[in-house]
């Protein structure tokens, strides 16, 4: 196990060291200079020199990667501030350290994502089980119907239905808003629960469908056949060795929709008007700020791989037969 995750942290330097050059890279690929941007109105050839000494991109491209590199563990000190490690640069529209900034949009983005995935967590597997108890059912056939009637909406979509039935129409519920969990637990909880219902609404419908099909595999293996032989009950051998069994393929399957739900923030976000990460990404690349797509995007792969390895470590304790050599 402690190879397996030593590997696995190595591979994650190396994907976000590319990450890095690649990201580095599209800075000189973008044709606006940011000091213009920066310098407004009636700027000289001066003032645009002074800019790029404070930003540090007067320097040959070599020295100003080496300078990103060691300001990542060694902070770095510019004209304007100084940007403790690890520093992901200063913001071109700001001037205030990138890190800064992300720190103060992550909460919300995190309590998304995570409030997303424990409520389609619990309805997508509670009504795949339900179907698969009861396979062959109308019951069974009602939970698979709605499943792919809902995968078919896209949050864009299902957002403002909801906002429209459920704010606007009715006033049942309040308007989506981001108040931090430090004020008002129920404030934070109220804040964001149209959102948390949309995300859990459309990828439960996924979880449903595979929940239904991991179960009913796990129901036709030799050992729970074996068990019922024995004279197990259904219910039994069903929580304790089937549902165990077919958690596998649904972990690796959240793995990969971590990133889903962080890249898809920024649909959320725009959607319900909230100030996450995503809404921060988009900002900065329309403000041509380099510094602040580079540190979101770092940031978010770096949280993204991290909870990846979370998750291929949890394979052992789902599954007894899983080996991580």
């Amino acid at each position: 196990m402690l190879q397996f995750l030593i590997r696995r942290v190595l591979g994650a330097v190396v994907i976000l060291v590319g990450i890095t050059i690649f990201t580095f890279a599209l800075f000189y690929v973008v044709p606006q200079d940011p000091a213009l941007l920066m310098c407004g109105k009636n700027c000289t050839d001066s003032n645009i020199q002074r800019i790029h000494e404070n930003l540090g991109i007067d320097q040959p491209v070599i020295n100003q990667f080496w300078d990103y590199l060691v300001g990542l563990f060694a902070g770095r000190d510019f004209a304007t501030t100084a940007c403790p490690a690890p520093c992901l640069g200063v913001s071109f529209d700001t001037g205030t350290p990138v890190l800064d900034t992300i720190m103060d949009r992550f909460p919300l983005t995190l309590s998304l994502t995570f409030g997303g995935i424990f409520f389609f967590l619990i309805i997508g597997l509670g009504s795949g089980m339900i179907a698969a108890w009861y396979k062959g059912t109308l019951i069974d056939k009602f939970f698979s119907g709605l499943s792919m009637t809902l995968s078919a909406f896209q949050i864009y979509v299902l957002g403002p239905l909801i906002m429209l039935a459920l704010v606007y129409s009715t006033g049942w519920l309040e308007k989506p808003a981001d108040v931090p969990i430090t004020e008002s637990v129920s404030g934070w909880a109220m804040g964001l629960l149209i959102p948390w219902f949309v995300i859990s609404t459309i990828f439960a419908a996924q979880y449903t469908r595979m929940s239904r099909a991991s179960l009913i595999e796990q129901l036709q293996e030799e050992h729970i056949r074996t068990a019922r032989a024995k004279g197990m009950s259904r219910p039994y051998v069903f929580f304790r060795y089937a549902w165990r069994g077919s958690l596998v393929p649904i972990v690796t399957i959240l793995g990969m929709d971590l990133g889903s739900l962080l890249g898809g923030a920024i649909a959320t976000e725009f959607t319900f008007n909230l100030h996450g990460l995503g809404k921060l990404a988009v900002g900065a690349v329309n403000k041509v700020d380099m510094p602040m797509s580079m540190g979101v995007l770092l940031f978010g792969a770096f949280f993204i791989l991290l909870l990846n390895i979370v998750v291929d470590a949890l394979y052992a304790f789902i599954d007894p037969r899983v080996r991580l050599s």
